[in-house]
């Protein structure tokens, strides 16, 4: 379908958050204690580990993952891209109304 890919993105989008969080109020932290807070198998909390590193939002630590430094930005611009996300979104639905049917 047209709009699966964008929901298998959403979900992603929403463990990376998880994980996050969860470094944010509990790091340092490993996989094996991240996996099990959150329920999440620990291979996805790897690759989400991998992706928030990348993106310099955690930092390894000897005790674990630990928030990196552009969490602070990240943060203050979250609403901003949700605010862009959701403008999208009614845009979308605007169009799909407007399909004849």
């Amino acid at each position: 379908m047209l709009l699966e890919q964008i929901g298998m993105e959403l979900d992603l989008a929403e463990r990376h958050l998880i994980v996050l969080k969860k470094v944010i109020e509990e790091g340092p932290i490993g996989i094996l204690k991240l996996a099990e807070v959150t329920g999440m198998q620990n291979h996805k909390v790897r690759y989400s580990l991998r992706v928030l590193e990348q993106a310099n939002l955690i930092k390894p630590s000897a005790q674990g993952a630990v928030p990196g430094d552009a969490v602070p930005k990240f943060l203050r611009e979250f609403e901003e891209e949700l605010e862009r996300i959701n403008e999208k979104i009614s845009r979308i639905r605007e169009i799909e109304a407007s399909i004849p049917k």
